[in-house]
């Protein structure tokens, strides 16, 4: 049986890194800023230039970048839990699509700003309400039957993304692809993304026992005396909560929700205790470093951080499922 690394050492090393790709994202850019400039501006003092930069633009962003990560990882372990599906991820139930629609819908009314974040959220709520309710037919809710429904809905709405996209003007369509690929550009803080996930990871903590045993199987949990039912309710609704605030803040970003839990699940293994603040931390760090590397790599232009996380998650997964040589 393959030995895993012990908590004193996985945790210790996954903060460090966390930290030093916080920095990282917080000192390089257009303008490079060293370490002593950097503390200087955290601490309130140095220049107000560097102050601006570091402060009002690239702050926010890491920060928004870190939770939007987490929540995402965090989202796609309760998902692959719930459908028992090691392909899951925040998106199959259609949450994504619905956020876009929404806000896409705003945009092509040439509203903005916040209007834009509360359409994302509401279409992403919409979505989770229709899929919940479909799901629940006359044969009982099943993980097949919802992941089944899930992927109708969200055909649904990608058929409605085009239509929006046909009718946007020209002027609206760059703001349209760039929401729909990821972006951070527009974000003025993740404050309410990085509440949503603080609190998320410590009200599912308590529970990973219970995520241990159901990702066994429905009968084994119930066989052990876990209320099956009313913990898969908890969450899908916990996981379409977490997708909907990520895809709010950013847009859709793809492939951290479903290669991040496998990253870590290979590395320290399956236990939900472990599993849940892992994946957090590493999801986070993979989005900031995602989005240093969108904001520098074609400078002076941004790329979308979809694009970027596309292009590390598809080999990264490939090699994945090359390690495992089996199931993940």
């Amino acid at each position: 049986m393959q030995q895993r690394p012990p908590l004193a050492l996985w945790l210790p090393l996954l903060l460090l890194l966390t930290a030093a790709a916080f920095l990282l994202s917080l000192a390089v850019g257009s303008t490079s800023i060293p370490l002593s400039g950097l503390w200087a501006a955290l601490s309130g003092g140095g220049d107000s230039m560097t102050h601006t930069v570091v402060m009002q633009l690239r702050l926010p962003r890491t920060v928004s970048a870190f939770a939007v990560g987490g929540l995402l990882a965090l989202a796609g372990t309760l998902m692959q839990v719930l459908l028992r599906n090691p392909l899951a991820d925040p998106y199959i139930l259609g949450v994504s699509g619905g956020a876009a629609v929404g806000a896409l819908g705003c945009l092509l009314l040439g509203f903005a700003g916040l209007w834009v974040n509360g359409g994302a959220f509401a279409g992403a709520l919409v979505s989770t309400l229709i899929v919940f309710a479909l799901a629940h037919g006359r044969g009982g809710w099943t993980p097949t039957r919802l992941l089944l429904t899930g992927i109708a809905v969200a055909a649904g709405w990608g058929a409605a993304i085009s239509l929006i996209l046909v009718l946007g003007s020209d002027a609206s369509l760059h703001s349209m692809l760039f929401w729909l690929m990821g972006d951070f550009s527009y974000q003025p803080a993740g404050a309410s993304a990085l509440v949503v996930l603080a609190v998320g990871l410590i009200a599912w903590l308590p529970f990973a026992r219970h995520l241990n045993v159901l990702a066994r199987g429905e009968t084994l949990a119930e066989a052990l005396g876990i209320a099956v039912r009313p913990l898969s309710i908890a969450i899908y609704i916990s996981a379409s909560l977490f997708t909907a605030a990520a895809v709010t803040e950013a847009g859709a970003i793809g492939f951290v929700g479903l290669v991040v839990p496998h990253m870590f699940r290979m590395a320290v293994g399956g236990d939900h205790r472990r599993l849940l603040p892992g994946a957090v931390l590493l999801g986070g760090c993979l989005l900031m470093l995602a989005d240093t590397l969108a904001r520098t790599v074609a400078e002076p232009r941004q790329l979308p951080v979809g694009v970027v996380t596309a292009a590390i998650g598809v080999p990264l997964f490939l090699y994945l499922l090359n390690r495992a040589r089996g199931p993940l």
